[in-house]
């Protein structure tokens, strides 16, 4: 049986435009479990990113509650929350973020010195991360303007990885990259969730959407439906064909 590592009791997240009230999420029960790579999909204006800020403490819900790892983290001061998410959630947004005065390394570095001070460890763990994202000692000095797209998004992958986060939060990973760099950065989110990572990503995009063994749709700020896929292997016709005969049903 598998452990839920994230869980939403009556969620609920509502903005004021103008004179109105939009209810973005609606009274949302949800769990997310550990290990899983689950992917959040849904068109435009569904609420997909709204509930990714707010399962992951970037934004307070209206009414509801959010648990992550027991702990209900809804009630947490702005101090106590900023600080749970620099210990347990990783961050790969559209937009890398890296600063473009510091090398890559240090980037990497600068958040890794927020959580521990053994600089010497974060230097040793760093130095194994670009490793695994198949990223080499070359790039380390570089700055972000001297490397490639997919590089500087495998180097965010790196950051959001160097405190050991028990889960990452993706929004649309590869919606800036072209395919070629996509696929890379998709790769090292499926190599890292097979080594036991759990990622929760937003994405449009069905290239995308095949990596994750769970599918959220959400529609009018409630999951209309969820699809299981199982472990992603390349190739699986079969499974390609699974997610868009969900994707058809679910009004895509």
């Amino acid at each position: 049986m598998k452990k839920t590592i994230l869980k939403t009791n009556k969620l609920s997240k509502t903005f004021l435009v103008g004179d109105t009230q939009q209810h973005v999420i609606k009274n949302l029960d949800l769990e997310i479990y550990e290990g899983d790579f689950t992917v959040i999909m849904g068109a435009s204006g569904a609420g997909k990113s709204t509930l990714l800020y707010t399962l992951s403490g970037m934004d307070a819900p209206s009414l509801g509650t959010v648990e992550f790892m027991g702990t209900n983290i809804s009630g947490l001061s702005s101090d106590k929350m900023a600080t749970f998410r620099r210990q347990h959630c990783g961050f790969v947004f559209q937009q890398m973020f890296l600063l473009d005065n510091m090398s890559i390394m240090d980037n990497v570095m600068a958040c890794g010195l927020l959580v521990s001070k053994d600089k010497k460890a974060i230097v040793s763990h760093a130095r194994k991360l670009f490793s695994d994202v198949n990223l080499g000692e070359d790039i380390f000095k570089k700055f972000p303007s001297q490397v490639s797209g997919g590089e500087a998004q495998r180097a965010a992958i790196v950051r959001a990885l160097i405190n050991n986060p028990p889960v990452i939060f993706a929004d649309e990973p590869t919606g800036a990259l072209n395919s070629s760099s996509g696929s890379a950065v998709l790769d090292t989110l499926t190599k890292v969730n097979q080594a036991g990572q759990s990622i929760v990503m937003v994405t449009h995009d069905i290239k995308s959407a095949m990596r994750g063994n769970r599918i959220l749709y959400v529609m009018d700020g409630v999951i209309r439906g969820t699809c299981e896929l199982g472990r992603y292997e390349n190739g699986d016709e079969a499974r390609r064909n699974q997610l868009g005969n969900f994707l058809v049903e679910m009004g895509w």
